[in-house]
Formats: structure tokens, C-alpha cells, sequence
């Protein structure tokens, strides 16, 4: 009875736990396992061992799609990251309107991906575009956006960021409020200013919940695809060719599944170094 007592919280939590494993650790399988092989003009899967990943190594291309995704993230993480908490910090308070701002800044959220990057293309177009036609109004130069190899890249961060900050507003909001309004009322009979307040009890606080949005963001923005391809398809001049589009057209344009493959598991990997460096800096001591 007690041994069979011991074993029932397990019973509730198998089912999440096999379909963690199937559609979870079970294509992470596949996509390892995959790379190190190929597939023959027959069809039939051959063991190739690493001969995919010297070929990907020796590529310029591969290095400079890594390149640019790295960048990519680089950038766009912290950045999206410092937004969504200054928007938590601006809707914190229960005060008239705040209801308002949050729906605001969560709505681009209800939006899917692909219809966001539509509606982007539109209003970003070089030549019947809703920005440049106020740039113009104004005598400002009309910019070419997504079609210019300067600003393609660019241009996807601040989709993908206007997309993304509302959502992860959310979390630090919770977060936010997890801190007891005791600590502040306390900063503030103690004379702290606000900038002490956010550095000395916001900050310490937030560890958790920053590390776990930050994470979260950057596996999001490595597998960031939808935009690269209904807007550039990895163009202008590659600017815009991030290693997950890359494997994309790995498989579907040059039928190389191994290469494929390969590309993805290099992406996992990448996402495990920028998530163990980002853990260890927001690690949060008790």
C-alpha cells in the first residue's frame, strides 16, 4: 500500500512525460542520428559518419549563415529582453488605463507569424509602402527595408521584436509582482531613490524570471524561419540567410537531408552554449 502510494504522483505526470518524449527528445533523436547519414540516388539511408559535418565545416556559406545568426541573436536577445521588462515596469502599477496598455502591447501577440510578416512586407515595401510613403510626406529619402542588404537584417529584428516583447512582457510582469510591496515600502521610508530600488531589489529579484525569458527568447530567435521565408528568402546577397533557413533549404531546395540535419544539430548545440552562459550569468544565489 505505501510502496504503491510512493509511485502515484508518477502516474499522473507519465503521460506529460511521453509526450515530452516523443515530440520532444524523440525528433532531437532523429535530427542527431540523421546527420550522420545520407541518402543514396535508390533512396536508402547510408551511415556516412561525420562526412557531413567536414563537408558543412568546409563551406563558406555555412560560416557565414553562422555568423549571421549569431549576430543576429546577440543583438536581438538582450534587446528584446530590455524592452519587455521596461514595458512590465511601465504596467505594474493598478492605475486607471493600465488594462488598456497591457492588451496594447500583448495584441501583436494574437497575431500568427506568418500574417505579422505579410503586413510587415506591405507596410515596409520600398516603393507602395505605408512607412515610406510617410517618409516621403515628411521629405525624408524612402528606404529600401527588407530589400536592402543594409537594413534586411535589421528590418526582421524590429518584426520579430514587435511580434515578441508583449509576450515576453508577461512573464516578468508575474514576475514583478511575485516581489513583496513590503521591500519597496521599506526602500522607500529608507529614503532610496528609485534607480537604488531597481538595482537594489527589482534586479535580485527578477534573476529567475529574466534567465528564464532570456532562454526561452533565444531558442525562439535561433529557430526564427517564417519571416526569412515569406519576405527574403534569405536575400538580398544572403544577408538575411540565419542557419535555420539554411537548413530549410537544405532539405526542400537541395534535397540534402544529411546536410539538413547536420545544420539543425549545430543549431542545438549553439542553443546549449548560449543558454549554459546565460544561466551562469543570471544564475541567482539564495
Amino acid at each position: 500500500m505505501l510502496n504503491s502510494s510512493r509511485w502515484t504522483p508518477y502516474y499522473f505526470i507519465f503521460p506529460a512525460l511521453l509526450g515530452l518524449a516523443i515530440f520532444r527528445l524523440g525528433p532531437i533523436f532523429v535530427s542527431v542520428f540523421g546527420s550522420f547519414t545520407m541518402q543514396t540516388l535508390q533512396g536508402e539511408t547510408v551511415f556516412t559518419g561525420l562526412s557531413n559535418y567536414i563537408e558543412l565545416f568546409g563551406e563558406s556559406k555555412f560560416w557565414h549563415s553562422t555568423n549571421l545568426t549569431i549576430r543576429f541573436n546577440l543583438f536581438i536577445n538582450p534587446l528584446q529582453v530590455l524592452i519587455a521588462f521596461f514595458l512590465a515596469l511601465l504596467v505594474r502599477r493598478s492605475t486607471f488605463g493600465v488594462g488598456f496598455f497591457r492588451t496594447a502591447y500583448f495584441l501583436p501577440m494574437t497575431t500568427s507569424l506568418a500574417v505579422a510578416s505579410i503586413l510587415w512586407k506591405l507596410m515596409l515595401d520600398p516603393n507602395i509602402g505605408l512607412v515610406n510613403g510617410a517618409l516621403n510626406s515628411i521629405g525624408l529619402s524612402m528606404q529600401p527595408f527588407f530589400t536592402g542588404p543594409n537594413q534586411a537584417l535589421g528590418s526582421l529584428i524590429w518584426l520579430a521584436s514587435w511580434k515578441g516583447v508583449g509576450y515576453w512582457m508577461m512573464f516578468l510582469l508575474v514576475g514583478l509582482n511575485d516581489i513583496p510591496n513590503e521591500l519597496y515600502e521599506a526602500a522607500r521610508i529608507d529614503g532610496a531613490s528609485g534607480g537604488t530600488i531597481l538595482k537594489r531589489i527589482t534586479l535580485p529579484l527578477m534573476k529567475r524570471s529574466l534567465a528564464f525569458v532570456l532562454i526561452a527568447d533565444t531558442v525562439v530567435n535561433f529557430l526564427f524561419f517564417a519571416p526569412i521565408y515569406i519576405i527574403t528568402k534569405g536575400g538580398p546577397l544572403g544577408s538575411t540567410s540565419l542557419l535555420m533557413y539554411e537548413a530549410y533549404r537544405s532539405a526542400f531546395v537541395l534535397l540534402d537531408l544529411g546536410r539538413s540535419l547536420s545544420i539543425s544539430t549545430v543549431i542545438l548545440m549553439i542553443i546549449g552554449v548560449f543558454a549554459f552562459f546565460e544561466l551562469r550569468v543570471l544564475r541567482q544565489e539564495e
